[in-house]
């Protein structure tokens, strides 16, 4: 499958002809996309030619940027990085940090987490690093009680439930769309803007300004000192875009430069 996927990503991407006359960036829609699209045209009077690939999915954009398929991904947090360089050995970097998305609780069938009943179902995301964010979230509200853990905590990992939480864990993008099947989901921003999904204003909880869990720009190791990466950099760093952040996304994505 994840063969197939990076055969679509080369043929939406094209053969290059030079190495760099476009800097091809795989990005999530929401914010991360938008964030791309604001840099692209002062990019642009710089000399760089920006080509954004839209993402629906966490798990092949930096065996893509690895494989030299891209020459930049937009779409994850730092922790999620240091994971899948610590698995699959990407030889993978973080430019820049970008921004804090904040995590939240979300619900369509209460509206505080203090109406949770015995038995209730929590959707979380299956990958090991958000679902280590998300339990740490639902710990911060007092539902859960985690084992302190050497590695990153799981659902294996609770300790203490007084009020017998079943768990689901569900694919970071798929979230949004079952919040009718269960009685709460724990989403990732991105994913919650994408559906439309107000943090500061849906959530029922969500995570702080000092969350760790920092968007960067991925590169490949050995590249930052490229023409393009170092344009790409100074742009999506700047004033300009801090203020273009703070104005659109009122606090539900937060400059992290």
């Amino acid at each position: 499958m994840i063969r197939k996927l990076l055969l679509f990503i080369s043929i939406l991407t094209g053969c290059r002809s030079h190495p760099h006359d476009k800097l091809k960036i795989a990005a999530t829609s929401v914010p991360h996309a938008e964030l791309l699209e604001f840099a692209k045209p002062e990019l642009k009077k710089n000399g760089v030619d920006l080509k954004i690939i839209l993402l629906d999915n966490y798990n092949i954009a930096n065996r893509a940027l690895a494989e030299k398929e891209l020459d930049a991904n937009f779409f994850q947090h730092l922790p999620f990085l240091e994971e899948q360089v610590k698995e699959f050995h990407y030889p993978l970097i973080s430019l820049a940090k970008i921004d804090i998305e904040p995590m939240g609780v979300y619900s369509e069938k209460i509206s505080s987490l203090s109406q949770l009943k015995k038995g209730d179902l929590i959707a979380i995301p299956n990958d090991p690093t958000n679902e280590a964010r998300a339990l740490y979230l639902l710990q911060k509200e007092k539902i859960i009680t985690l084992t302190p853990s050497a590695g990153l905590p799981s659902i294996l990992h609770i300790s203490e439930n007084l009020k017998n939480i079943h768990f689901r864990t569900v694919d970071a993008a798929l979230l949004p769309r079952i919040l009718p099947d269960v009685s709460a989901a724990v989403i990732n921003a991105n994913y919650a803007l994408q559906a439309h999904l107000s943090p500061t204003q849906d959530a029922i909880a969500l995570e702080g300004k000092d969350s760790p869990y920092v968007n960067v720009i991925v590169i490949r190791k050995d590249e930052e000192g490229r023409k393009d990466i170092q344009e790409l950099k100074e742009v999506m760093t700047s004033e300009k875009m801090k203020k273009f952040i703070e104005e659109k996304y009122h606090g539900a994505v937060i400059p992290a430069f």
